[in-house]
């Protein structure tokens, strides 16, 4: 059974009904020794028959210095040996957190398979060469939008239009043309590089399945393996 919101007084009361129940049973004896092969074990399931509505989407949570935090949804674009890829505005609020405060940490949540994903670990730019690759991989207006959106700053109603179309004229996108439109210096990929991933599978009665991956230090790639209580 879904939620059940309650109104009282001036509360809104949240009275969950769901009873999850992952499929499989997740233990630290039947998963991979790595965490990105686990996970894209996960993944590929997530993908299956469309089983979860856009299972790239992800939380990203990052701090300022001072540790005030953020968070806000990222789509997941590439997953490899050293961590998990998003790319974005690097003047963007997420962006300057992560210069200043290179840690970050993802959850990614897959409801309809009862299944979360949470990652903790430290950031870096991916390469220009790699930023270019995906960059012309996007839709042209997508593409436009990269010049023409001063992300996370206040605007004007209707600027953010006036920018577009502006970017528009400039590269020469009109009636239907498709022109070379170049990766701007301001955009490109951050990558997470993992020393923390849990698996989260829900189970009946709360007691909910999670397994923990911490980085053993001063090792390239070998992990602590262990269960989490619910």
């Amino acid at each position: 059974m879904d939620a059940v919101l309650e109104q009282k007084d001036d509360k809104i009361l949240v009275k969950s009904r769901i009873q999850y129940e992952a499929r499989d049973d997740l233990a630290p004896f039947n998963v991979s020794p790595s965490p990105i092969e686990q996970f894209r074990a996960w993944f590929k399931e997530a993908l299956e028959g469309g089983k979860v509505r856009e299972p790239e989407a992800m939380a990203l949570s990052t701090a300022t210095p001072s540790g005030v935090p953020s968070t806000r949804f990222v789509l997941l674009k590439q997953v490899d040996a050293r961590g998990f890829v998003f790319f974005t505005n690097y003047d963007s609020r997420k962006s300057k957190e992560l210069s200043v405060n290179p840690h970050a940490s993802l959850a990614l949540y897959w409801g309809e398979i009862h299944r979360q994903v949470r990652v903790v670990g430290r950031v870096e730019r991916v390469s220009r060469e790699e930023s270019e690759a995906y960059y012309n991989t996007r839709p042209l207006g997508s593409r436009i939008g990269a010049w023409a959106s001063p992300q996370s700053k206040a605007v004007g109603d209707g600027e953010v239009l006036r920018l577009f179309d502006e970017a528009k004229e400039r590269f020469g996108a009109k009636d239907g043309a498709e022109p070379n439109v170049p990766l701007p210096d301001h955009w490109g990929g951050w990558r997470i590089i993992p020393d923390e991933v849990e698996f989260w599978a829900g189970k009946p009665s709360r007691l909910h399945d999670r397994v923990r991956y911490m980085r053993i230090e001063s090792t390239e790639d070998q992990w602590k393996i262990e269960r989490l209580a619910p």
